[in-house]
Protein backbone atom coordinates (compact mmCIF):
# COMPACT_ATOMS: atom_id res chain seq x y z
CA UNK A 1 0.00 0.00 0.00
CA UNK A 2 1.36 3.30 -0.88
CA UNK A 3 3.06 5.03 1.94
CA UNK A 4 1.74 8.22 1.80
CA UNK A 5 -2.31 8.86 1.99
CA UNK A 6 -4.12 10.85 -0.54
CA UNK A 7 -7.21 12.85 0.80
CA UNK A 8 -10.60 12.13 -0.88
CA UNK A 9 -9.89 15.42 -2.81
CA UNK A 10 -7.04 14.08 -4.35
CA UNK A 11 -7.89 10.85 -4.73
CA UNK A 12 -10.59 12.34 -6.95
CA UNK A 13 -8.38 14.28 -9.00
CA UNK A 14 -6.47 11.34 -9.81
CA UNK A 15 -9.82 10.03 -11.55
CA UNK A 16 -10.84 12.46 -12.74
CA UNK A 17 -7.76 12.55 -14.75
CA UNK A 18 -7.51 9.60 -15.77
CA UNK A 19 -11.18 9.04 -16.89
CA UNK A 20 -10.23 12.37 -19.11
CA UNK A 21 -7.04 11.04 -19.82
CA UNK A 22 -5.68 13.91 -21.12
CA UNK A 23 -4.99 17.73 -20.02
CA UNK A 24 -7.61 19.23 -18.55
CA UNK A 25 -8.06 22.86 -17.21
CA UNK A 26 -9.72 23.65 -13.65
CA UNK A 27 -12.62 25.23 -15.31
CA UNK A 28 -12.91 22.28 -17.33
CA UNK A 29 -13.13 20.14 -13.90
CA UNK A 30 -15.72 22.28 -12.23
CA UNK A 31 -17.84 22.00 -15.64
CA UNK A 32 -17.57 18.23 -16.43
CA UNK A 33 -17.14 17.05 -12.80
CA UNK A 34 -18.06 19.85 -10.31
CA UNK A 35 -14.82 20.66 -8.34
CA UNK A 36 -11.07 22.30 -9.09
CA UNK A 37 -7.91 21.54 -8.10
CA UNK A 38 -7.89 23.38 -4.26
CA UNK A 39 -4.10 24.66 -4.12
CA UNK A 40 -2.88 22.79 -1.38
CA UNK A 41 -4.14 19.98 -3.25
CA UNK A 42 -2.51 20.75 -6.15
CA UNK A 43 0.81 21.30 -4.52
CA UNK A 44 0.38 17.92 -2.92
CA UNK A 45 -0.11 16.14 -5.73
CA UNK A 46 3.02 18.26 -7.98
CA UNK A 47 5.20 18.14 -4.94
CA UNK A 48 4.61 13.57 -5.29
CA UNK A 49 4.58 14.24 -8.90
CA UNK A 50 1.69 12.38 -9.63
CA UNK A 51 0.12 15.35 -11.25
CA UNK A 52 2.04 18.11 -13.58
CA UNK A 53 -0.04 21.30 -13.37
CA UNK A 54 0.82 24.58 -15.40
CA UNK A 55 -0.55 28.00 -15.54
CA UNK A 56 -2.87 28.66 -18.06
CA UNK A 57 -4.05 31.82 -18.33
CA UNK A 58 -5.89 32.64 -15.34
CA UNK A 59 -6.56 29.05 -14.37
CA UNK A 60 -4.33 25.91 -14.10
CA UNK A 61 -4.04 23.24 -16.50
CA UNK A 62 -3.56 19.89 -15.20
CA UNK A 63 -2.68 15.88 -16.28
CA UNK A 64 -1.69 12.65 -14.67
CA UNK A 65 1.60 11.21 -15.23
CA UNK A 66 3.12 8.31 -15.24
CA UNK A 67 3.74 7.99 -11.83
CA UNK A 68 0.14 9.12 -11.34
CA UNK A 69 -0.91 6.28 -13.43
CA UNK A 70 1.10 3.97 -11.29
CA UNK A 71 -0.16 5.56 -7.99
CA UNK A 72 -4.14 5.44 -9.14
CA UNK A 73 -3.47 1.45 -10.01
CA UNK A 74 -2.39 0.57 -6.55
CA UNK A 75 -5.47 3.00 -4.59
CA UNK A 76 -7.12 0.76 -6.58
CA UNK A 77 -5.48 -2.66 -6.63
CA UNK A 78 -4.32 -2.36 -3.04
CA UNK A 79 -4.91 0.69 -0.86
CA UNK A 80 -7.79 1.40 1.09
CA UNK A 81 -9.61 4.07 -0.41
CA UNK A 82 -10.29 7.60 0.96
CA UNK A 83 -13.15 7.37 3.53
CA UNK A 84 -16.70 7.79 1.68
CA UNK A 85 -20.12 8.45 3.40
CA UNK A 86 -23.41 6.64 2.90
CA UNK A 87 -24.71 6.41 -0.50
CA UNK A 88 -22.08 7.96 -2.68
CA UNK A 89 -19.27 5.84 -0.46
CA UNK A 90 -21.27 2.21 -1.31
CA UNK A 91 -21.76 3.26 -4.89
CA UNK A 92 -17.69 4.26 -5.33
CA UNK A 93 -16.67 1.48 -3.62
CA UNK A 94 -18.75 -0.71 -5.35
CA UNK A 95 -17.33 0.43 -8.91
CA UNK A 96 -13.83 0.81 -7.42
CA UNK A 97 -14.38 -3.04 -6.59
CA UNK A 98 -15.84 -3.64 -9.66
CA UNK A 99 -13.41 -2.54 -11.93
CA UNK A 100 -10.49 -4.33 -9.77
CA UNK A 101 -12.08 -7.61 -11.19
CA UNK A 102 -12.04 -6.09 -14.54
CA UNK A 103 -8.52 -5.14 -14.48
CA UNK A 104 -7.65 -8.47 -12.94
CA UNK A 105 -9.48 -10.59 -15.19
CA UNK A 106 -8.84 -8.68 -18.67
CA UNK A 107 -4.97 -7.72 -17.46
CA UNK A 108 -5.69 -4.34 -18.45
CA UNK A 109 -4.13 -1.37 -16.76
CA UNK A 110 -6.00 1.87 -15.71
CA UNK A 111 -4.08 3.86 -18.68
CA UNK A 112 -5.03 1.35 -21.56
CA UNK A 113 -8.56 0.85 -19.51
CA UNK A 114 -9.23 4.72 -20.12
CA UNK A 115 -8.00 4.88 -23.68
CA UNK A 116 -10.93 6.45 -26.06
CA UNK A 117 -12.32 4.61 -28.51
CA UNK A 118 -13.36 5.59 -31.87
CA UNK A 119 -15.64 4.08 -34.74
CA UNK A 120 -13.88 2.60 -37.85
CA UNK A 121 -14.37 1.25 -40.81
CA UNK A 122 -13.85 -2.79 -41.64
CA UNK A 123 -10.46 -2.57 -41.92
CA UNK A 124 -9.55 0.23 -40.70
CA UNK A 125 -6.83 0.19 -37.90
CA UNK A 126 -7.96 0.92 -33.97
CA UNK A 127 -7.10 4.46 -32.90
CA UNK A 128 -5.16 2.96 -29.99
CA UNK A 129 -3.58 0.10 -31.86
CA UNK A 130 -0.91 0.29 -34.76
CA UNK A 131 -1.73 -1.68 -37.86
CA UNK A 132 0.05 -4.66 -38.40
CA UNK A 133 3.35 -4.54 -40.80
CA UNK A 134 2.86 -5.23 -44.05
CA UNK A 135 4.98 -8.51 -45.41
CA UNK A 136 8.46 -7.83 -45.78
CA UNK A 137 8.56 -5.92 -42.12
CA UNK A 138 8.61 -2.36 -41.79
CA UNK A 139 11.27 0.18 -42.53
CA UNK A 140 13.50 1.77 -39.81
CA UNK A 141 12.27 5.07 -40.20
CA UNK A 142 8.76 3.91 -40.61
CA UNK A 143 9.11 2.37 -37.26
CA UNK A 144 10.34 5.62 -35.58
CA UNK A 145 7.77 7.21 -37.30
CA UNK A 146 5.22 5.15 -35.77
CA UNK A 147 7.16 5.52 -32.06
CA UNK A 148 6.94 9.22 -32.43
CA UNK A 149 3.11 9.06 -33.09
CA UNK A 150 2.53 6.68 -30.41
CA UNK A 151 4.21 8.99 -27.96
CA UNK A 152 2.27 11.99 -28.96
CA UNK A 153 -0.65 10.78 -28.50
CA UNK A 154 0.29 9.92 -24.84
CA UNK A 155 1.13 13.19 -23.96
CA UNK A 156 -0.10 16.36 -23.68
CA UNK A 157 3.01 18.49 -24.90
CA UNK A 158 6.48 17.60 -26.14
CA UNK A 159 8.83 16.75 -23.25
CA UNK A 160 6.77 15.34 -21.31
CA UNK A 161 8.09 11.36 -19.94
CA UNK A 162 5.88 8.33 -20.91
CA UNK A 163 6.30 5.27 -19.74
CA UNK A 164 7.50 2.42 -22.29
CA UNK A 165 4.70 -0.15 -20.51
CA UNK A 166 2.26 2.47 -21.99
CA UNK A 167 3.52 3.02 -25.29
CA UNK A 168 4.60 -0.42 -26.29
CA UNK A 169 1.01 -1.61 -26.84
CA UNK A 170 0.34 1.14 -29.11
CA UNK A 171 2.90 -0.40 -31.62
CA UNK A 172 1.22 -3.12 -32.73
CA UNK A 173 2.43 -6.61 -34.11
CA UNK A 174 5.90 -5.03 -34.41
CA UNK A 175 8.36 -7.24 -33.29
CA UNK A 176 10.38 -6.83 -29.58
CA UNK A 177 13.68 -7.10 -31.13
CA UNK A 178 12.78 -4.32 -33.63
CA UNK A 179 11.33 -1.78 -31.33
CA UNK A 180 14.14 -2.15 -29.28
CA UNK A 181 16.32 -1.26 -32.16
CA UNK A 182 14.90 1.60 -33.21
CA UNK A 183 14.54 2.97 -29.60
CA UNK A 184 18.16 2.36 -29.47
CA UNK A 185 18.53 4.48 -32.50
CA UNK A 186 16.24 7.24 -31.35
CA UNK A 187 17.60 7.73 -27.96
CA UNK A 188 20.70 8.91 -30.28
CA UNK A 189 18.85 11.71 -31.41
CA UNK A 190 19.05 15.15 -29.69
CA UNK A 191 15.30 15.79 -29.12
CA UNK A 192 15.53 11.92 -27.74
CA UNK A 193 15.82 10.91 -24.11
CA UNK A 194 15.24 7.16 -22.68
CA UNK A 195 15.84 7.16 -18.67
CA UNK A 196 15.21 4.63 -16.06
CA UNK A 197 12.81 5.16 -13.47
CA UNK A 198 14.47 7.00 -10.45
CA UNK A 199 12.31 4.96 -7.93
CA UNK A 200 12.62 1.79 -8.64
CA UNK A 201 9.98 0.97 -5.68
CA UNK A 202 7.50 1.82 -8.16
CA UNK A 203 8.03 -0.37 -11.50
CA UNK A 204 5.70 -2.78 -11.66
CA UNK A 205 6.14 -6.42 -13.31
CA UNK A 206 4.64 -5.10 -16.67
CA UNK A 207 7.26 -1.89 -16.32
CA UNK A 208 9.71 -4.03 -15.80
CA UNK A 209 8.61 -5.99 -19.21
CA UNK A 210 8.40 -3.15 -21.24
CA UNK A 211 11.63 -1.67 -20.27
CA UNK A 212 14.65 -1.44 -22.82
CA UNK A 213 18.69 -2.51 -22.40
CA UNK A 214 20.33 0.64 -23.39
CA UNK A 215 24.69 0.69 -22.24
CA UNK A 216 23.93 -1.95 -19.85
CA UNK A 217 21.30 -0.09 -18.16
CA UNK A 218 17.73 -0.81 -18.33
CA UNK A 219 15.54 2.36 -19.10
CA UNK A 220 11.77 2.45 -18.75
CA UNK A 221 10.82 6.14 -19.68
CA UNK A 222 10.45 7.94 -22.98
CA UNK A 223 11.40 11.31 -23.17
CA UNK A 224 10.56 13.24 -26.91
CA UNK A 225 11.13 17.20 -27.15
CA UNK A 226 10.95 19.17 -30.17
CA UNK A 227 12.21 18.78 -33.15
Amino acid sequence: MPEQRLSLPQFATLVALAVEGVDVSGPELRTRWGFEVAKKDRDRLNELKLVESWKDGRSYRHVLTDRGWRRLEEELRDGELPAMQRSPGIVARGLVSLLRRYMDRSGLRPAEVSMPLEPVSPGEPTADRAPAPEAGGTTEDDLEALIRSAYARLVHRPGAYVGLARLRPLLGDVPREDVDAALVRLERLPDVNLVPESNQKTLTAQDREAGVIVGGQEKHLLWIGQE
